[in-house]
């Protein structure tokens, strides 16, 4: 571990942190990166470096890749000061390291790059992650603006840190081992669905502070009287879905759904063993008996959006869902054990400008499903009522849930 005095700066609303919290934040993502390779050592032992386990990198490309990303938007981009407005394409100064592009680049670095022996070993990327980590220290401290410009790309780093974290968490419980790093899913007691009166939203985040470019620009939408459930659906509610015979009547599923379902052959969701009397589910290596108060997890959206039509419900809007977030958390609307799937399929909003990082939401518009809220996995520091996730509707290996709407 990095020998720094550390804060729990977890719980902190870091979108909107100078630059001393957001060193305390940096030392903090980068201890539990190097947490989550060593426990990923552990597990895998020779393995950790052996070709994607279920379309996961390698834990050692990905911890080199967690530097480069720090230090190519940081310490080697020389328009970091322009923030957002910043031109990727600009050229960078050179890494410490000659071929850490051509290494952790995910533009030039191919599938059986990632997994390639001429990757440095896990002590010498350790050490490059402590060198770039250093620089963005000293280059944080040496500059007096704690304006949203100065600090976005260190606080883009932080998240990008944070992300890659439950990555790592995903790959924990894909490969079958416990970390012991994470929380559990809680159980909540039931409550009843709640009314949301209509309204006039202000979709996304607004000017000021760090929001991802998929999250710009903030506009009205007018949104009708709803009912959404306060919470996630239950296994409980999913027991009953299943042993009705859900997965095995086309009318409950999309046409591409069922297809799924077919192709798949699954009849029940991802790591669960059994369904009739108790629900048991592989969690982390550990064949666990879950409690039916729990939120369901490891479904598709295929899946969420079965188990609405099959009770008469929908999934909720994404613009549902992040009014009801704000408007009705003191009525009981829970969230952040499971991410959430939504009806939405993620697209730009009105006025989208794309940011630097021109990987990260681009490609996924107009083929992926806006998931909404934030998994029991999500470092807090990144949970945001205005974030938007994405995934293609056939994943299961992230932790995924929904919850429903009235029809």
């Amino acid at each position: 571990m990095l020998d720094h005095d550390t804060a729990d700066v977890g719980i902190a609303r870091m979108r909107s942190a100078g630059s001393e919290l957001l060193s305390l934040a940096l030392i903090d993502a980068r201890n539990q990166t190097l947490r989550w390779v060593a426990a990923c050592e552990e597990a895998l032992g020779e393995s950790v470096g052996a070709p994607r386990h279920d379309g996961f990198d390698p834990p050692p490309w990905t911890l080199g890749h967690i530097g480069w990303f720090q230090e190519h938007w940081i310490a080697r981009n020389v328009q970091r000061g322009r923030g957002e407005a910043a031109d990727p394409t600009h050229p960078k100064l050179a890494s410490v390291r000659p071929d850490a592009d051509r290494w952790y680049d995910p533009a030039r670095a191919d599938a059986a790059t990632r997994a390639s022996a001429e990757l440095p070993d896990l002590p010498s990327t350790r050490q490059y992650l402590v060198d770039t980590l250093e620089t963005t220290l000293d280059l944080l401290a040496s500059s007096p603006d704690d304006g949203d410009e100065a600090l976005y790309f260190p606080r883009l780093a932080l998240f990008h840190e944070d992300l890659h974290a439950e990555l790592f968490a995903q790959l924990a419980q894909s490969a079958g081992f416990d970390p012991k790093l994470l929380p559990r899913i809680a159980s909540t007691p039931a409550r009843e669905p709640l009314l949301m009166p209509a309204t006039r939203w202000a979709l996304g985040s607004p000017a000021g502070g760090f929001a991802f470019d998929n999250e710009r620009a903030a506009h009205v939408v007018a949104i009708p009287e709803f009912e959404i459930d306060a919470q996630p659906v239950t296994w409980a509610q999913y027991v009953e879905f299943v042993e009705d015979g859900g997965y095995d009547e086309p009318a409950h599923w999309s046409r591409d759904g069922w297809e799924w379902v077919l192709q798949a052959g699954r009849r029940t969701p991802r790591h669960v063993d059994q369904m009739r009397q108790a629900v048991l589910q592989h969690r982390f290596g550990a064949l666990v008996r879950v409690p039916l108060g729990q939120p369901v997890v490891h479904v598709t959206w295929y899946e969420a959006d079965a188990w609405c039509r099959w009770a008469g419900r929908r999934l909720p809007s994404e613009v549902e869902w992040e009014a009801a977030a704000h408007q009705a958390a003191s009525r009981g609307f829970r969230w952040g054990d499971v991410w959430e799937w939504t009806a939405t399929t993620f697209r730009p909003y009105p006025g989208f400008v794309a940011g630097p990082w021109r990987a990260y939401s681009q490609p996924a518009f107009g083929t992926h499903k806006v998931l909404r809220g934030a998994s029991f996995a999500t470092a807090p520091r990144l949970r945001h009522p205005k974030m938007r996730g994405f995934l293609v509707a056939d994943r299961d290996d992230a932790f995924t849930g929904f919850r429903s709407c009235a029809i």
